[in-house]
């Protein structure tokens, strides 16, 4: 799934993150107006936060990074 965002650009919602602790993958949608800080993984319920210098778990553990890294804009 994608949109367009306001500067133009094709932004992808769609992200599978990939859990370090356990190998689970999910695809998952991603808002487009605020960041995931905490993430819950479904299969061994480690909760996953964003690494070091990253803005959220999209952007850490996602196949795509979250919508405002996207577009380069700030992140939330």
């Amino acid at each position: 799934m994608k949109i367009i965002s306001d500067n133009g650009k094709a932004v992808e919602l769609k992200s599978i993150i990939t859990c370090p602790h356990c190998g689970f993958k999910k695809e998952e949608t991603m808002p487009t107006d605020a960041c995931r800080f905490f993430y819950e993984c479904e299969n061994c319920k480690t909760v996953l936060r964003p690494k070091q210098g990253d803005c959220c778990v999209y952007c850490s553990y996602g196949t795509i990074k979250c919508p405002p890294m996207e577009t380069d804009k700030k992140c939330c």
